[in-house]
């Protein structure tokens, strides 16, 4: 709710100074919020600035990737292959480069907080650096490789200068995890392959080589690069995947060619492949030796996976997004959708649709979606609900709501951090929490006013009055092993923030600043202190004392309405802040002849320490309740205590 319409109540109060009320317990006052040393060092090094914008002297690594795989369904094994070359856009002289093994947490002695399935993790059969075959190290001077936990190092045998470039191949292979595997595997009829080649950790300007291994809860830090791959699977498969396919004439039969190309220009949802449909000389083209292999092409993002099944059914059409060009033409994203006949009943037959309207809705909402196409794919159920470039992996039956919900979800992590490359591992909220937030928006249009928000603050406050939760500002593989904390932190508590940040500021405001964030570090790398400064700068605020009380303390809100007593033609009304939180308090006088009064505690009342506030309002006409935060924007622990109710005589 925009703050129009709401009287500042501190000058009616000018009668009852803080030092006349009754004495009150301590209240900790919010501390400045500090910048990490690392941020630090980028301010003075020019590459970050206190206006959250990137600095003249921002950098950031790039890479390009080709990789080719081959997928064994009956042996479930995959072998691949890569050259990546690495871009060293820093101004630092490189002596090692890290790459993850993200399959590794699957080894036997891999390095976990949550239970998974063992394969044996990824068998490396080849390493190659600037042109040289290495093997694992033996001691600590000569160009060798290193693994630890999921965590490739490589000792270069020549160093990598600044503007430089370093050519490296790998040659791997690994069991594809079973169902009950985070984030993909197989069920043995569909497979869902996820970081399932090394990939270079991001070396930043604030942390350099971020090379936090991956242990199964806390997620992914990706740098960007151009990806050319090879999918060799069995002819009559089906593949959704990251990137735009090159070569359909060898892969798709003329009927699939044909339906594709009609759903390129139709808002209508084509069903591409049908049931009677499937197969090979059906769906895909005949191929050699019972095989075809796929190639895409993907340019400037930060990963790519694939799902692939011979029982998959295949919907398309078009998604509207906006004017990316500036060619005064609306452009338009291909939207699939690949699921089993076994998931028709589960709303699956409307996934295109579904998908369909979170693009469009997350276009207008954001900016417009860059991506050529957006991809539902149905996977196995273990993955839930999982994010890539331009593709998504949603696992398990779900009805109408929950598929709607997990698409829009997963579909609106094309922003963040698909686009909005924040550190996920380290900072989860600043993925998840928006995404949450994002969701509740999509779901509100196409649910015609379903509260997703409400849901996400009632699961924080439910965590909070437990004493259970923990702060946001924790490393997303530090949160209690087996309690709800890392997801009400990340998701809920987040989306709540964002939801009082719009109520404190107003709906424009608050779009205004989230959109300039997302536009100043599309395909960048924002750390916190960029988000909470390009708030600050954007809606002309210092902030800091709302960045410091909801992201690094679990202090809670509770304003309660006190003492209500009237003196001839005047009332006084005392507003309690019982809790921890600083928030104002936004209260509402309702009255006999149906009139409504609205009046605001500042914030800053709170922040000079006082724990009780009175101001006064003219008794007549008759007040017959007063509610402190009617709308319930922000997250207060007791609403009881929020309402005052007169007495009927």
């Amino acid at each position: 709710m925009n703050r129009i319409g709401w009287t500042v109540a501190l000058l009616s109060a000018a009668a009852v100074p803080a030092a006349a009320q009754p004495a009150q317990p301590a209240r900790p006052r919010p501390y400045p919020v500090f910048e990490s040393p690392g941020f630090v060092r980028a301010l003075q090094q020019g590459t970050r600035t206190r206006t959250g914008r990137p600095g003249p002297r921002y950098w950031q690594q790039f890479a390009d990737y080709k990789l080719s795989a081959v997928l064994d369904p009956a042996a479930r094994r995959l072998t691949g292959e890569a050259t990546i070359t690495y871009h060293n856009r820093s101004p630092d002289t490189l002596q090692v480069v890290v790459f993850h093994l993200y399959q590794d947490l699957f080894a036997a002695d891999g390095i976990r907080n949550e239970a998974v399935p063992v394969t044996g993790g990824l068998e490396l059969t080849r390493v190659r650096a600037q042109g040289r075959t290495l093997a694992a190290a033996t001691d600590d001077t000569s160009a060798a490789y290193q693994r630890f936990a999921t965590l490739l190092n490589i000792r270069l045998p020549e160093p990598l200068m600044p503007g430089g470039s370093a050519a490296f191949e790998f040659g791997w292979t690994f069991t594809v995890t079973p169902d009950g595997a985070p984030r993909g595997g197989t069920d043995g009829e569909v497979f869902f392959l996820s970081y399932w080649y090394p990939q270079v950790a991001v070396y930043d300007d604030v942390t350099r080589w971020q090379d936090d291994p991956y242990k199964g809860t806390a997620e992914f830090y990706m740098g960007y690069g151009n990806y050319e791959v090879a999918l060799s699977v069995p002819e009559g498969w089906l593949i959704g995947s990251t990137g735009v396919l090159q070569n359909p004439d060898e892969v798709l039969s003329s009927a699939t060619r044909e339906r594709l190309a009609s759903a390129a220009s139709t808002r209508e949802v084509v069903r591409i492949v049908t049931d009677s449909e499937r197969g090979a000389g059906k769906a895909t083209a005949r191929g050699a030796g019972g095989r075809l292999t796929w190639r895409y092409r993907a340019e400037n993002v930060r990963d790519f996976a694939f799902g692939g099944s011979e029982h998959y059914l295949w919907d398309a059409t078009t998604a509207t997004v906006g004017d990316l060009d500036a060619d005064a033409r609306p452009d338009r994203a291909l939207i699939h959708t690949f699921y089993r006949p076994s998931r028709r009943p589960w709303a699956w037959d409307q996934s295109a649709r579904y998908a369909q309207h979170s693009i469009e809705f997350l276009s207008g909402y954001l900016w417009p979606y860059p991506y050529p196409h957006a991809t539902a794919v149905d996977g196995v159920t273990s993955c839930a609900g999982m994010e890539y470039p331009m593709i998504t992996c949603i696992g398990g039956p779900r009805d109408t709501l929950l598929l709607y919900s997990v698409i829009v979800h997963e579909l609106a992590h094309m922003w963040f951090p698909m686009q909005v490359g924040s550190d996920e591992k380290r900072f989860a909220w600043q993925d998840e929490g928006l995404t949450r937030f994002n969701q509740a928006q999509g779901m509100r249009e196409f649910f015609r006013g379903f509260d997703r928000e409400a849901q996400s603050r009632e699961n924080y406050q439910r965590l909070a009055r437990l004493g259970g939760e923990v702060e946001l500002m924790r490393h997303g593989d530090l949160y209690p092993f087996d309690t709800p904390a890392y997801g009400v932190a990340s998701y809920d508590k987040m989306a709540t923030n964002m939801v009082a940040l719009r109520g404190l500021v107003g709906d424009r405001r608050f779009r205004e600043a989230y959109r300039e964030y997302g536009k100043r570090w599309i395909n960048r790398h924002p750390t916190p202190w960029d988000f909470w400064n390009t708030f600050n700068e954007v809606l002309g605020q210092d902030l800091n004392w709302f960045w410091r009380t909801w992201w690094f303390e679990t202090w809670t809100l509770d304003q309660a309405v006190g003492e209500v007593k009237a003196a001839g033609d005047s009332t006084a009304i005392t507003i309690e802040d019982r809790g921890l939180a600083p928030m104002p308090a936004r209260v509402a006088v309702r009255r006999s002849d149906g009139s409504t009064q609205r009046y605001e505690v500042p914030v800053t009342t709170w922040l000079a320490g006082v724990r009780r506030w009175t101001f006064h309002v003219r008794s007549q006409p008759g007040i017959t309740s007063i509610e402190i935060d009617p709308e319930r924007i922000f997250p207060d622990l007791n609403r009881e205590n929020n309402v005052w109710r007169a007495v009927l005589r």
